[in-house]
């Protein structure tokens, strides 16, 4: 049986391929070591809706369930083989081929004329705003855990902060547009 690929799915089974671990364990270091920046960790439910995928399709099994004093159960899950090779057709798979990918913003850049160009503009420059105070704390991040960590694990990092400039520069030049009038429309969707 196979499952769903997804960059959860691809985290928690990373996890246990360190290391057999239980689900908050999971959650927590994918928080501390900031990986929640590109993987979603929000719900807890989440994290335990996708190991529960991950057993159902053999890539994961139990260790051990355990229960400590005044401490809810713990369930320790480890990889199976077929976990541990899977992972690795992910990680293929995921570096390799670039994915559909339908993130808000270029849905709402298709659809910028429900907007008035001045009400556009103004949220442009918003996002101008925000993008700006993003990419410092981006550089603020490299350059404290590049005095620690190996540049292996800032990768993701380093890609995001690109990205980010890449927007940052894009949405300047489309805000700049607005306002001189390059840009303009007299209709609204």
């Amino acid at each position: 049986m196979s499952t769903r690929r997804s960059p959860l799915a691809m985290a928690l089974l990373s996890l246990v391929c360190e290391e057999p671990m239980h689900a908050y364990r999971m959650q927590q270091l994918i928080k501390e070591r900031h990986k929640d920046d590109v993987v979603n960790v929000v719900q807890r439910n989440s994290v335990y809706q996708t190991i529960d995928r991950l057993l159902r399709a053999g890539l994961v099994a139990v260790r051990e369930t355990s229960r400590e004093e005044n401490r809810p159960e713990r369930t320790v899950y480890e990889p199976t083989d077929a976990g541990r090779e899977t992972l690795r057709e992910w990680m293929r798979t995921m570096l390799s081929t670039p994915a559909r990918e339908f993130p808000e913003f270029p849905a709402a850049l298709a659809f910028l004329p429900v907007l008035t160009p001045d009400e556009a503009g103004a949220a442009l420059r918003e996002r101008v705003t925000a993008l700006e105070q993003r990419l410092a704390a981006a550089d603020a991040e490299m350059e404290m855990a590049g005095k620690f960590l190996e540049r292996v694990f800032l990768v993701e990092t380093e890609y995001q902060r690109c990205v980010l400039a890449a927007e940052l520069d894009y949405v300047r030049g489309l805000a700049d547009d607005l306002r001189a009038g390059r840009l303009d429309w007299d209709f609204r969707l």
